[in-house]
């Protein structure tokens, strides 16, 4: 098997924009290039959430990628990564990508990895859900794409918000076979 690692990974405007920025990180200390993507909503968020700024995450990134640029390497599935991951991940972004809208850079790069069958991991961010933002979501498991909403854990007896977040990102990196140290493993009783 080949060790070629390159993922895309889109920040959208939900709340929780440390777990993609954290993502970014780990997967700096994993050597992976990441391609990321950044919504505008999102910059907000990222501004709002956290002490980075724009120009902090974008440098945790292999390679930065406008959302409006509907001609990078990423939106063809002639370029080829292992998948992508979506932390947050809005139910406006879910709804475009179960409906194959491709209006922006993320929502076109996830509907590449669902028409190429590569691993598409939506970390949904919103709660209570509605009937409409299931279905989507039905409709994105469905087509194969895994949708997996940050969850903390309590087994593994968290002592920070830190601690939340690398679980939850960690998850996620096991879906790729990645394997980050960050997260401890249930050992039984």
């Amino acid at each position: 098997m080949s060790d070629f690692k390159e993922i895309i990974l889109g920040i959208s405007g939900a709340s929780g924009a440390v777990y993609g920025i954290r993502l970014l990180e780990i997967l700096r200390e994993l050597n992976v290039k990441t391609h990321l993507i950044i919504t505008k909503p999102a910059q907000i968020t990222i501004a709002q959430e956290t002490d980075y700024t724009l120009d902090d995450v974008k440098k945790l990134s292999f390679k930065f990628h406008g959302s409006n640029d509907i001609a990078a390497c990423i939106s063809s599935g002639s370029y080829k990564t292992i998948g992508m991951i979506v932390a947050p991940c809005s139910v406006k972004s879910v709804a475009e990508i179960a409906n194959g809208l491709g209006g922006n850079l993320l929502s076109r790069s996830a509907d590449v990895m669902l028409k190429e069958r590569r691993k598409l991991v939506l970390m949904v961010r919103e709660t209570p859900l509605h009937s409409v933002h299931l279905r989507n979501m039905l409709t994105l498991s469905e087509m194969g794409a895994i949708i997996a909403p940050p969850a903390p854990a309590f087994y593994n007896n968290p002592q920070s918000l830190d601690d939340i977040v690398n679980h939850n990102v960690g998850r996620m990196l096991d879906l790729f076979d990645l394997d980050s140290d960050v997260v401890k493993r249930w050992k039984g009783l």
